[in-house]
């Protein structure tokens, strides 16, 4: 018997998955708890067309990643932070922070786990920071730590 997967199921495939099954699994036990459809003309039209979806929905997505990145790798962007003597920093300066100075002063909207540092921030000066925008598309943007 030849079903259409409606979510993913272990050992067996993903959503959207055409498989092939026993009758008696998938009549006692898929298509009753609505894992599966029969994989019939129409199941398999309206199959074809989420995925057709899904996959334009993905690239778009890839495709707004990298004009955010081309737009992110021109920034540099000034974290003022609180020094001691010495050019020693009070505190860290973290994802969270290069998140919240995108947000307010150039209002982009990126997730602070979504940023890492490629050094530790110890003293004043110029850093590299990567942020991750998609599954292939990631950015280095500068950041410039200030005394404030």
């Amino acid at each position: 018997m030849k079903v259409i997967l409606q979510q993913d199921v272990k050992k067996l495939g993903a959503k959207g998955d055409i498989v092939d099954v026993s009758d008696g699994y998938g009549r006692n036990f898929l298509l009753p708890k609505k894992l599966a459809v029969i994989a019939n003309a129409e199941n398999l039209n309206l199959a074809k067309d989420q995925a057709q979806t899904k996959a334009r929905r993905k690239a778009q997505e890839a495709d707004e990643a990298q004009l955010l990145a081309a737009q992110l790798e021109k920034l540099t962007i000034v974290i003022p932070v609180k020094v001691g003597e010495g050019g020693k920093l009070f505190g860290s300066v973290s994802g969270a922070d290069v998140s919240k100075v995108l947000k307010t002063k150039h209002d982009i909207d990126i997730d602070k786990r979504k940023i890492s540092f490629t050094e530790e921030v110890t003293s004043l000066g110029p850093y590299t920071v990567v942020v991750k925008l998609h599954t292939n598309v990631s950015c280095k943007v500068n950041v410039e730590v200030t005394a404030g």
